[in-house]
């Protein structure tokens, strides 16, 4: 193989793979730092193995068993050396226990992953980044951004979860039914943020990263069978299932952005809706109704109308409502607002947007200058419309996001003349 097409099969194993490798090493290690090194050395590896050998048939498992061994031979050596050398100081020596228990699926050692993360000991952001970053693989930049948060803030607060969770000796297991309700809603806000970041990607020249969006769904999936009568976590599968059954129609066959008014929706994955709708009205009995189970009402709102022009934009502005006295923030906020435009007209949204400007959380977020400029749009208040696309714009990184805001401009620019 090629050095090109070597380092494409790596960049790919990464994307698919990294949750399933430093999973199952962590079990082995107990250390996250440790873990993170040796998975970092076996894709090293592979760019060195697999041009001679060709990229194995199981990617996955050839990377979690060198990532496991490299993790082995270090434990072993500090072992060898803390019975080798005098130590001034001993809290409690334990021989490590090498054996390696390989009957449970992969996919647990994930689950077991995301429930050490979501420990309530963790501060509720920063087990929502820590998952992000040690399942998903994804950057500290890219956490920032779907955070809204500076980048140096956020490796500052990696770097103390991750010291937390040694300092404190959190143990790497699926908690007992005793101590599961504690931290599901951080592990539900994991697996949504995931899903969301995967839904539309931070950065880069796809709209969707599909690996980050399958991850997402296989561990809604897992949640629901471990707790299948929770109506939080079926509020999250359904959620997850509704959105990502409009998959097909988000981008033309050009790869041109395409809103909810312009897609077809007889290629929404109709199988996938009629299966998530009974997981709405499930988790809905829940009184007060939790905020995925409100999500997910939303968006089987959007679901069930014949046409764009079908849509109870009116129930969605009160299932909004509801949705930010259930769980106050700007993104909610802004969403609503968007919806009230919606229902009541570009006036009403324009109006219902002004008071967000000043929230900080959204200085830097490009859907805030986007819906502006939309609302503006639909005013005929083109040159104000040209400035908040051309703010959205530079606020984004994604690609096909950018190029659609930038034709937008291009538009309302041209209506001007």
């Amino acid at each position: 193989m090629t050095p090109a097409a070597v380092a494409a099969a790596v960049a790919d194993a990464h994307r698919r793979e990294w949750g399933f490798v430093l999973a199952a090493t962590v079990r082995v290690t107990r250390d996250l730092d440790l873990a993170e090194e040796c998975a970092q050395d076996a894709f090293a590896r592979a760019l060195a193995a697999w041009p001679v050998d060709g990229v194995p048939q199981r990617p996955g498992a050839w990377l979690t068993t060198v990532a496991r061994r490299r993790a082995l031979d270090v434990l072993r050596r500090e072992a060898a050396l803390r019975r080798a050398l005098p130590l001034l100081v001993v809290d409690e020596l334990v021989e490590p226990d090498f054996a390696v228990d390989d009957t449970d699926a992969i996919a647990d050692d994930r689950l077991r992953l995301v429930f050490t993360c979501a420990h309530p000991a963790l501060h509720p952001d920063a087990r929502v980044a820590l998952t992000l970053r040690l399942l998903c693989g994804l950057t500290t930049a890219e956490i920032a951004k779907a955070f809204l948060v500076a980048e140096p803030t956020m490796a500052a607060r990696l770097t103390r979860a991750k010291k937390k969770i040694a300092l404190a000796r959190i143990p790497y297991r699926v908690p007992g039914a005793a101590q599961l309700p504690e931290r599901l809603d951080a592990v539900l806000t994991v697996v949504h943020l995931l899903f969301t970041v995967g839904h539309t990607a931070p950065s880069g020249p796809d709209l969707v990263r599909s690996d980050l969006v399958e991850r997402a769904r296989d561990l809604a999936r897992m949640l629901r069978q471990l707790l299948p009568a929770d109506p939080e976590v079926a509020g999250l599968l359904a959620l997850i299932e509704l959105t990502h059954a409009r998959r097909h129609t988000r981008t033309d066959e050009s790869g041109r952005l395409l809103l909810l008014d312009e897609q077809d929706r007889s290629r929404w994955d109709r199988a996938a809706i009629e299966a998530a709708i009974p997981l709405v009205r499930e988790s809905l009995r829940a009184r007060p109704p939790g905020r995925f189970a409100l999500q997910a009402a939303i968006a089987a709102v959007h679901a069930e109308a014949p046409s764009y022009g079908d849509t109870d934009w009116r129930e969605i502005v009160a299932l909004y409502g509801l949705l930010l006295a259930r769980w106050p923030s700007p993104v909610v906020a802004l969403n609503r607002a968007v919806a009230v435009g919606l229902a009541e007209g570009p006036a009403a949204g324009l109006a219902a947007l002004e008071p967000l400007g000043s929230e900080a959380a959204l200085a830097t977020y490009a859907y805030l200058p986007a819906a502006r400029a939309d609302f503006l749009r639909r005013l005929g208040r083109y040159d104000e419309a040209a400035t908040a696309y051309a703010e959205a714009a530079l606020l984004t990184d994604n690609d096909v996001e950018r190029a659609f805001l930038r034709g937008r401009y291009d538009e309302v620019r041209a209506a001007t003349d």
